[in-house]
């Protein structure tokens, strides 16, 4: 019998792979520079796979940032959440404790993903020299306003630092890891005049890739040379935005790790994953089975409503395996008993069309909000199902 939940965070709590591990909350001592404070761990872990989190919870100086400089929220979730992911390859998420970036400040920021100015442009802006720290390559301010941004893109969007902590046999938390996102942008928006028109450079993945690299030596060195960071570990990982218009999120496709002390980066290393619309030609190209699995499924639902044909999917890859597919049915019901029935069906169909290694999750709207969620992890022979009230 298929079990129906009125409780979301049941559900989602066990969708984890593993139990939650319920603990005491602790009381620690977190040692920052020179001063120390008390802070706490959470008793609550939901799974090995999520950092527990120092509180009180301390936002970073620079948050807030990254909704003016990354175009989609789906880049700005996966470019969070998708860096948690490369921190674990480097710091265990049982033994290491999560804090929000502490060194990277606003202006730091800003000042960092400026592009690198000339003499003349400092004067106009009213910078002094110490603040021509751009990372980004110099408008030369000779020629065609246009030509000049289709030479000379804008690579680095964003930055995001997280910082990792371990306790000690006292109860003391230290810094003892620090991950860095560089969010460069796969299509470079500008205008020549305010208010004009806007004009798109596409840049290829291998020059991304270059320049990316380019500038994550620039920035170990810089980290290397702030207080309380010289000898902390640090990863620099780099994320390849989606254009403006996408609706599935770019992903990261390199990192490097810097070992205790040192201002150089060891060598790259890949991350093979992809996050694929479905349908899409590019579904079609790269892996057809899977988009002629997700349209089946699909011709099913639409033959329970047949004016209807609004499912689409974001499927997520890793070394071109799929590892989840994410389906959202947005419809219009004119009654609960409609809504829950349609529910019934679309469990069924996840269950018929799509093998027990793929996560499947399926969210039902309508103009009225959420409708019901059908959830069926790895493995799991019934899935969890909730019809919101």
């Amino acid at each position: 019998m298929r079990k129906i939940s009125m409780v979301v965070l049941t559900f989602l709590l066990l969708l984890t792979g593993c139990a939650p591990n319920f603990q005491e909350d602790q009381e620690i001592v977190q040692e920052q520079d020179e001063s120390t404070e008390k802070a706490i761990i959470p008793k609550y872990q939901i799974s090995d796979q999520f950092y527990r989190t120092i509180l009180p919870f301390k936002p970073s100086e620079a948050r807030g940032m990254i909704v003016g400089n990354i175009n989609t929220r789906y880049d700005i979730d996966e470019f969070e959440t998708g860096l948690m992911r490369i921190a674990q390859r480097n710091f265990d998420p049982q033994k290491y404790l999560f804090q929000e970036g502490q060194y990277l400040d606003r202006e730091t920021v800003g000042l960092w993903l400026n592009r690198k100015y000339t003499d003349e442009q400092l004067k106009e802006k009213g910078l002094s020299a110490d603040k021509n720290i751009g990372l980004n390559p110099a408008d030369p301010g000779v020629g065609d306003i246009k030509t000049r941004h289709q030479e000379n893109p804008i690579y680095l969007a964003h930055i995001l630092e997280h910082n990792y902590l371990l306790k000690d046999a006292e109860g003391t938390a230290r810094l003892e890891g620090v991950v860095i996102g560089l969010a460069l942008n796969s299509v470079y928006y500008f205008q020549e005049i305010q208010y004009g028109p806007t004009y798109e450079k596409k840049i290829d993945h291998a020059t991304l890739e270059k320049e990316g690299k380019k500038i994550a030596d620039e920035v170990i060195k810089r980290l290397r040379q702030m207080e309380g960071l010289s000898q902390v570990p640090i990863t620099i990982a780099l994320f390849e935005l989606e254009s403006q218009s996408a609706i599935v999120p770019g992903n990261y496709f390199a990192y490097a790790h810097a070992d205790k002390g040192s201002a150089k980066l060891g060598g790259w290393q890949n991350v093979n994953e992809e996050y694929i619309l479905f349908p899409s030609t590019e579904a079609r190209e790269k892996h057809r089975d899977n988009e002629t699995t997700f349209l089946n499924f699909k011709q099913d639902v639409e033959d329970y409503f047949p004016n209807f044909n609004g499912v689409i999917g974001e499927a997520y890859y890793v070394e071109n395996e799929l590892q989840k597919l994410q389906i959202n049915i947005p419809i219009q019901f004119y009654g609960k008993a409609e809504a829950i029935g349609f529910t019934q069906y679309i469990t069924g169909l996840v269950m018929e069309h799509f093998p027990n290694y793929i996560a499947v999750e399926v969210n039902v709207t309508s103009v009225n909000g959420p409708e019901s969620l059908i959830v069926r992890d790895v493995d799991q022979k019934e899935p969890f199902v909730h019809i919101y009230e």
